[in-house]
């Protein structure tokens, strides 16, 4: 027998070696790899990655504090899950490029939380690299579009996912700062833009879960046909609870009966210093979806309450010139961030009607202002915006469009002394810089390190203003004062201009904690700022209310929605009557 294994055993199979030489070799390889695997998974534990102090004492912490350290599901992200590629080639390649940071641990150069500190931002650079190269391979041993369920999702996660499949976007040009101190806000604008580029090489099929929302077959808000003036509205919102109030009034106006005519609910938003120039800017993450073409209606129509409530308790910041500061610095305690508001809307070919109903709101004093009202006179003021979309924005942002960050009472308005000085003083600024379009500039400064943002002193001359008046590219604007009951005409384009209120009619009423303003204006208009409307056309719609004696930026405002004429699709569908 054993001469029968000594002859198996030296029998020679390839390139002259033996049977016993290679089952030798083979099991000392075995032993080799498992002693090798097991020492490389040892040096992905946390354990490992935390025993030498400049972890522990720096991203560590930081870390802890996150969701991928914990989170309702119990499932955590390890420093190897985000840092060393699965796959095993890249994941040796990855190892040996580690040896490149045993060299600097035994140099000390971040052995202390000021020398982390000023390689900080190199060292994440090098990591967004790497996970833009490999399209955050990553990031997707966890998460990945194929499994993820968009129902799941809010609006706004969907959108900028779905633009990142189209596009080729990755998990690391919206998600930086992730599980670690937030650093990226330390690269220059022109850096940031460069990182997050689309790559064509990264764009992903659109799973089966997607189609749906790919189409536009998103769940809208619903519309109620139950009669205005006996159903109940919602009491105004805070975070901390929410009552009835009394149904409003029945109508009494030119519109006739509004028992039959759908009801929107609108929910109106407390925006703070939010202009144009910051959803064009670096902060707003939203900015690769808006400028794709999103609606900032697509993303946020479900999430006001809470936007509302975290900018008017100084809870959501933006950043101002250098500085980080809170997108409302100027805070009025007490005051509601949102609520929802009734539209209605119908016509009867001549003139259209609108009706909107909201709860009113105790008095919460501006601290800031004598007396705390800012307009005495007005307990409220109500102003709508229509617009084609023609005018720059408009179709995304409805009248958000004509909001800047150096109108008065915004963190970059010019002083009346400046403005003198300017061709800005031929508008009516007598109050500071009011609301304006981009058709009337000749630039706007989306960037703080060219100095102030917007385009205020950028008046294009005569002739090209004329043009721009002439192709229709204004906003039309119609307003009301419900305590000295003035009704005002006008639009929006170099400034906001307000003339008498020929061809609208306003009426208003405070009835049991509830405003009722109804709106009748004439479809047709030959009045320059006018739009005529066109019951084949979809415009851009948004409103205003200033409540509570508040004026300037102090408003509740809507999203851009879309107005049609008896169309269902219509977001606010003027029904006739």
């Amino acid at each position: 027998m054993f001469e029968l294994y000594g002859h198996l055993l030296s029998r020679k199979i390839i390139l002259g070696t033996t049977l016993g030489a290679g089952l030798f070799f083979m099991v000392v390889g075995v032993i080799f790899w498992g002693g090798f695997n097991t020492a490389m998974e040892a040096t992905n534990t946390l354990e490992f990655c935390i025993s030498c102090h400049e972890m522990e004492e720096n991203v560590y912490q930081e870390y802890t504090k996150t969701i991928h350290y914990t989170n309702r599901a119990g499932v955590r992200a390890t420093c190897s899950d985000c840092h060393v590629p699965d796959p095993w080639v890249h994941k040796v390649v990855r190892k040996i490029q580690a040896s490149n940071e045993v060299l600097h641990k035994l140099l000390g150069t971040i052995d202390t939380p000021e020398k982390f500190n000023e390689k900080r931002l190199t060292l994440a650079k090098n990591v967004w690299r790497t996970m833009k190269e490999t399209d955050s391979r990553e990031c997707r041993n966890c998460h990945d579009f194929t499994t993820m369920n968009p129902k799941n999702q809010k609006a706004r996660a969907r959108k900028q996912h779905l633009n990142a499949m189209k596009a080729g976007n990755t998990c690391i040009d919206c998600h930086k700062g992730i599980a670690h101190s937030k650093i990226h806000d330390k690269l220059t604008e022109e850096e940031l833009e460069a990182m997050e580029q689309p790559n064509p090489d990264h764009i992903h099929d659109i799973a089966p879960q997607w189609s749906a929302f790919e189409e536009g077959k998103t769940e809208a808000t619903e519309m109620t046909t139950a009669p205005a003036e006996t159903a109940n509205l919602p009491a105004p919102v805070t975070a901390e609870t929410a009552a009835p109030v009394a149904a409003a009034p029945a109508a009494s106006s030119g519109s006739g009966d509004w028992s039959g005519v759908a009801a929107r609910t609108v929910t109106v938003f407390y925006p703070g210093q939010s202009s144009m120039e910051w959803i064009l800017g670096r902060d707003h993450s939203g900015k690769r979806a808006f400028n794709s073409g999103d609606r900032c209606f697509d993303c946020h129509e479900e999430e006001l309450v809470d936007l509302g409530n975290k900018i008017i308790t100084g809870g959501k910041t933006a950043k101002v010139g250098n500085e980080q500061e809170n997108m409302e610095p100027t805070l009025i305690p007490g005051k509601r961030g949102s609520f929802p508001v009734q539209v209605q809307a119908s016509h009867d070919n001549e003139n259209m009607y609108l009706r909107f109903s909201w709860a009113d709101s105790e008095h919460t004093p501006a601290p800031f202002v004598e007396g705390g009202k800012m307009d005495p006179a007005n307990k409220v003021k109500l102003a709508i915006m229509f617009a084609t979309d023609d005018v720059e924005y408009a179709d995304r942002a409805g009248c958000w469009g004509t909001c800047h960050a150096d109108l008065r009472s915004m963190p970059f308005a010019p002083d009346q002394a400046t403005i003198a000085g300017s061709p800005a003083a031929s508008l009516n600024s007598a109050d500071g810089i009011t609301k304006y379009i981009g058709e009337s500039r000749s630039e706007i400064n989306l960037k703080t390190r060219k100095g102030a943002l917007g385009g205020w002193d950028k008046l294009k001359d005569a002739g090209e203003i004329k043009a721009e008046l002439d192709a229709g590219h204004y906003m039309d604007i119609i307003r009301y004062k419900a305590g000295d009951k003035t009704t005002e005409n006008g639009h929006v384009f170099a400034d906001r201009t307000l003339n008498d209120g020929m061809g609208v009619e306003f009426t208003a009423a405070l009835n049991n904690g509830t405003w009722t303003v109804e709106v009748t204006r004439k479809l047709a208009s030959d009045k320059p700022g006018d739009i005529s409307f066109d019951m084949g056309t979809v415009y851009n719609f948004g409103f205003a209310i200033h409540d509570d004696y508040t004026t300037a930026r102090y408003h509740h405002v809507s999203l851009g929605y879309k107005l049609g004429f008896d169309n269902e699709e219509a977001e606010i569908n003027v029904i006739k009557k």
